[in-house]
């Protein structure tokens, strides 16, 4: 019997302004240590590199996998329109915050610039955001999946959502390692150190971990509330911990953390930020800050990096 999902439509019909209707760009490989990096740096020379005859050379990959890092730099928002993002040059510039993405915690924060606003991986943003199974299968995903887009994108065929999904799973979730140990494969999915998807018994169960996450340093969490509080908050200078935590798009569903988590993270950088501060009124706490919020997330991010590499 197949599993019915129930997601609602009205949540759906919301959030397309968010998300673009974009499926199976990434010709089935997950992003690979290095391809940031290497996409980027490219880039930079040659806006046009991976339009160019010779981009599998220059870039020492194959075909295919030019066509991946290009999708990739992009969706991580590094590039834009293939040409070096402001996000890109602060984080993987000459100077920048993690040039060579040495950092793990680094891997928090592309992953929530992949899924902001506007987001290039629909099947990514459904996953964190629309579906509302903590425990589910391959099948569940892909169920809840077609629905999501027969009213997003019905001309996308079965066949691309299955791979996207794959390639979820295959980003996030750690594999097992056979007799010969840690496999070249294995290695190549930076973003499993997450730890945000586990498998459940099996290898086509899966769980959502829930709650704080001990390798997402709290300046990091703190600068992605800061910033979703600009795309929502209307220059506003509180947000609720219930909004930052169970809004769709938010850091919470995102990250899959719990209120506690995001109520910590804001008090342990409170102690040396007087920006920013946890409220209580009326029993509802709020996060409130004093600056207007993206120029205040990057000064937390600019003291974060620098105090990493002192």
């Amino acid at each position: 019997m197949v599993k019915q999902i129930s997601l609602n439509l009205d949540d759906i019909v919301k959030e397309v302004t968010n998300v673009n209707p974009i499926f199976a760009r990434h010709e089935t490989f997950h992003p690979r240590y290095g391809w940031l990096k290497k996409g980027f740096d490219a880039a930079q020379i040659d806006s046009k590199i991976f339009l160019q005859e010779d981009a599998p050379v220059r870039l020492g990959v194959g075909k295919n996998m030019v066509s991946a890092i290009r999708y990739w730099c992009n969706a991580f928002k590094v590039l834009e329109n293939d040409e070096p993002s402001e996000f890109g040059d602060r984080l993987l510039g000459e100077n920048g915050w993690d040039s060579f993405l040495e950092d793990p915690a680094t891997l928090w924060l592309l992953h929530w610039n992949l899924l902001k606003p506007s987001c290039n991986a629909a099947a990514w943003y459904f996953t964190f955001n629309l579906f509302r199974d903590n425990e589910f299968s391959q099948d569940d995903l892909f169920n809840a999946l077609c629905t999501y887009r027969d009213s997003v994108a019905p001309r996308i065929v079965e066949s691309s959502l299955k791979k996207d999904i794959f390639c979820i799973l295959r980003m996030y979730v750690e594999q097992a390692t056979t007799k010969a140990g840690i496999t070249e494969e294995s290695l190549d999915c930076p973003f499993t150190q997450l730890g945000i998807i586990h498998t459940a018994g099996d290898s086509r169960h899966f769980t959502f971990r829930v709650g704080a996450k001990r390798n997402l340093p709290a300046e990091i969490l703190v600068a992605v509330c800061l910033e979703y509080a600009s795309f929502v908050g209307r220059e506003q200078r509180t947000i609720s911990i219930s909004r930052l935590v169970y809004d769709i798009g938010s850091p919470g569903m995102v990250f899959k953390l719990s209120e506690s988590a995001v109520c910590d993270a804001i008090e342990q950088v409170a102690r040396w930020s007087n920006l920013i501060a946890l409220s209580d009124s009326a029993g509802l706490i709020q996060f409130s800050f004093t600056s207007e919020p993206e120029a205040l997330a990057e000064d937390i991010l600019d003291k974060y990096y620098k105090r990493r590499v002192s």
